[in-house]
């Protein structure tokens, strides 16, 4: 049965590798992103956000969730290894 976990990744991994084919170059001026999402945020972030940084005004509004997130993972990951490593007095 070791078999079936080897062909499933396989699968996947070739399922990956061949839908990353699609994606657009790295730092292609035409990606789709580049094009429609980076223009937005330049010409809108001032106006709807309040924030004159750009960088501020994507990371606190328009992606809050997201980077509250990874701040709560990042958090939890570093009180962990604190727990972990503290001495304990016998």
């Amino acid at each position: 049965m070791r078999i079936l976990p080897l062909i499933t990744v396989l699968l996947v991994g070739a399922l990956l590798i061949w839908s990353a084919q699609d994606m657009p170059d790295m730092g292609d001026p035409n990606a789709p992103t580049n094009l429609h999402v980076a223009p937005y945020y330049i010409e809108h972030s001032e106006e709807e956000v309040g924030v004159e940084n750009i960088v501020s005004a994507i990371l606190a509004d328009y992606r809050g969730y997201d980077t509250l997130g990874e701040t709560t993972v990042i958090f939890t990951a570093g009180v962990s290894v604190l727990l972990l490593l503290r001495r304990r007095e016998d």
